[in-house]
């Protein structure tokens, strides 16, 4: 990598490391752009020049977000060998990962709640961003579906099923419920199994 381009990408970085920061202290909306270039000692120019204002900051800490937590899934579920042990593995991947980086999990629970004002080209972008980075997970679950092991639907439909319980946990201890993680861990991922395992005919009518 060039030594220019890989200064731009410190940048970068810090710019997107302050505004966590700036984002934990005072939540997405309490937080203007001049609070991070002041929390990153940044230039004015330098933060519009690699991000369109807050939006584009915004975003770019969103799709850096997944960027991470999508990638710990797939390490998680590429290895399995059984749809329990995927949907398994799925589940207690991403609370290992919120449970880990509280601080990246409470600015994504927070960012995707509210309308931060990027562009539907923008928003556009980020979709079919995340529908790359989780394309491994979903081809892994495929073959199972193939299978008969798991049940024929869309990636949305099993995120709604496995992951709604974990999300909504995790935003509920995030925000200071008195949710116990260990206990979250041990049962969540289990009971997502349950809710898609095959069921067995008995042949009764």
């Amino acid at each position: 990598m060039e030594p220019a381009r890989r200064d731009g990408l410190k940048r970068r970085d810090a710019l997107l490391d302050a505004a966590l920061r700036c984002f934990v202290r005072q939540g997405v909306l309490g937080t203007g752009i001049e609070e991070i270039r002041r929390e990153a000692g940044a230039s004015p120019s330098s933060v519009y020049h690699l991000f369109d204002g807050l939006p584009g900051l915004i975003l770019a800490l969103l799709m850096r977000t997944f960027e991470r937590l999508f990638a710990h899934l797939a390490e998680r579920v590429q290895p399995t060998a059984r749809a329990e042990d995927a949907v398994v593995a799925l589940v207690d991947g991403h609370l290992e990962w919120i449970l880990g980086h509280p601080e990246e999990g409470r600015f994504m629970y927070q960012a995707t709640a509210i309308e931060f004002g990027a562009d539907a080209e923008a928003i556009q972008a980020l979709q079919a961003r995340k529908a790359e980075l989780l394309a491994p997970v979903v081809l892994h679950l495929s073959r199972f579906i193939a299978e008969g092991k798991l049940p024929p639907w869309s990636p949305l439909a099993f995120d709604v099923v496995l992951l709604g319980p974990s999300h909504e946990a995790c935003r509920r201890f995030l925000a200071g419920a008195p949710l116990d993680p260990e206990w979250m861990r041990a049962t969540l991922p289990g009971l997502a199994w349950q809710s898609v395992k095959p069921r067995r005919s008995t042949g009764k009518r």
